[in-house]
């Protein structure tokens, strides 16, 4: 049997409470693989804020206006470089790139994992009541529906 280099690991983090145990699994893999480590944070189109049906994340909610969508979607993107950023200076490597992409969160994995040419993906699941499963979709199912690539899947659920 071959052995297989993880050369690139990838790590999708949310702006949870949760991704520090993400965050801390995945890099200690990355390490113990020799691997570089990338950091991605998705966010959706500050429209998809606006919904109704969104609840809200990192104190951004009521977009209404689209006139401002593109600085919403500048401030969207600081806010998540600087979490990354809290994040690289935690894990204490500064070779640690960090990503920041607009879009739907699977398929935002999805792309930079295959842009990045990532050997495996690590994610979270908040494991979430089988209600809300079906009413809102889980980011975790649609990756690993939607990939060949390995991936390695942190259990965050709460205790």
């Amino acid at each position: 049997m071959e052995t297989i280099k993880m050369n690139k690991v990838l790590i999708a983090l949310d702006c949870n409470t949760t991704d520090k145990k993400i965050a801390e699994v995945g890099f200690s893999f990355a390490k113990a693989m020799h691997a570089e480590v990338i950091l991605l944070h998705a966010f959706l189109t500050p429209i998809d804020y606006s919904s109704v049906s969104y609840e809200p994340i990192m104190g951004f909610a009521g977009f209404s206006n689209l006139d401002t969508y593109q600085q919403n979607s500048e401030i969207l993107t600081k806010t998540g470089l600087d979490f990354l950023d809290n994040v690289k200076k935690h894990l204490g490597d500064s070779s640690i790139e960090t990503v920041v992409k607009e879009g739907e969160y699977a398929e935002t994995i999805l792309e930079t994992a295959n842009l990045y040419h990532a050997d495996i993906i690590v994610i979270g699941s908040h494991s979430k009541k089988w209600l809300e499963k079906i009413v809102m979709g889980s980011t975790t199912e649609k990756v690993l529906h939607d990939t060949n690539i390995p991936l390695l899947i942190i259990p965050t659920k709460k205790k």
